[in-house]
């Protein structure tokens, strides 16, 4: 599963539409195109949409709008953009979370949203490499030794988390479940009250993507014990991956834009071509790689088979360890 995944990710950079598919584009758009964020700024969410959205914007001569809609854990902005009008120009800047776990973590009232049935993918945008960091003061220098202080007395390490069914938070779940130990989870209302009370010590650890957490590990506020991946990481030489102690671990957090079932097939198509423009271009790359993003474009069909094997994945976790929102 895992190997299908990564190879349909390698599909980035160079997408082409088929030849033809300009000459069917309809003259869209004609006006704003509205991009739903679903979570408060400063995230790698609302980064990616606000440096994709201003290169769309050139390439249509049409502002692109990013406008932040936080709530139940995104699944108020998801849903705002499932019930929109499938004309192309309200769309979602989506976290794989919002497509494959909270469907499973919420009852079906707090969801609003059906991924497959109200929402129709466009294309990757990246994917943000997720780090396990901890407080200073905990006494653990690696992820062998954190395992260890975890398991001495059950529930006595918490983590904190952006949120109940956010990456982070089955990151952790995952981890525990892995290792076999019990901790306790404090959810934030994202990531920034997070990390803050991460360096606080108000909590001891936390699984965190690393655009968020990279300046207060390079600046010895936090301590990177693992990163989520399967290698380790340029940007924090040094630091293994977990799966290093636990053969088989594997998180990272994934964004890509959708639109409402029943948008055009020629006005996504069109989209998705300005996203693999967009992120094709070397000042986007970038800016994107500094902040910890790859940059990662793919077709419809392609992102589509990923959230079919993400699903399934995740909903094997959710169920493994009862994880639920509250």
């Amino acid at each position: 599963m895992e190997k299908n995944r990564r190879a349909l990710l390698a599909a980035a950079g160079g997408i082409l539409l088929a030849p033809g598919v300009d000459a069917q584009t309809p003259a869209w758009p004609t006006r704003a195109v509205k991009l739903i964020v679903p979570f408060t700024p400063g995230g790698s969410n609302d980064v990616l949409g606000r440096i994709v959205g201003q290169k769309l914007s050139e390439y249509w001569g049409q502002p692109v709008l990013v406008e932040n809609r936080p709530g139940v854990g995104g699944n108020l902005g998801a849903s705002l953009v499932a019930k929109a009008p499938a004309d192309g120009y309200t769309l979602l800047v989506a976290p794989g979370n919002l497509l494959t776990i909270n469907p499973f973590l919420y009852e079906k009232d707090k969801v609003g949203y059906d991924p497959v049935k109200d929402l129709a993918p466009i294309s990757f945008m990246g994917v943000a490499p997720i780090v396990l960091a901890v407080n200073p003061k905990v006494p653990a220098q690696n992820v062998r030794e954190l395992i260890t202080l975890a398991g001495a007395k059950a529930g006595a390490v918490n983590y904190a988390s952006a949120g109940v069914g956010t990456p982070q938070h089955l990151s952790a779940e995952l981890f525990a479940s892995m290792a076999g130990v019990r901790l306790t989870h404090v959810p934030y209302k994202g990531a920034v009250p997070a990390i803050t009370d991460l360096v606080g010590g108000q909590v001891q650890m936390m699984f965190g993507i690393i655009n968020s957490l990279l300046p207060h590990i390079r600046n010895g506020a936090v301590r990177a014990l693992g990163v989520g991946g399967r290698q380790s990481l340029a940007a924090l030489p040094g630091v293994p991956p977990v799966a290093d102690t636990l053969p088989g671990f594997l998180t990272d957090s994934w964004t890509g834009l959708m639109a409402p079932a029943g948008t055009p097939r020629e006005v996504i198509a069109k989209v998705g071509q300005g996203i693999a423009r967009a992120l094709g271009e070397p000042d986007v790359r970038e800016k994107l790689t500094a902040q910890g993003i790859e940059p990662t474009a793919n077709s419809a069909a392609e992102f589509a088979a990923i959230i079919g094997t993400e699903t399934l994945r995740w909903a094997k976790v959710i169920k493994e360890t009862g994880a639920r929102a509250e």
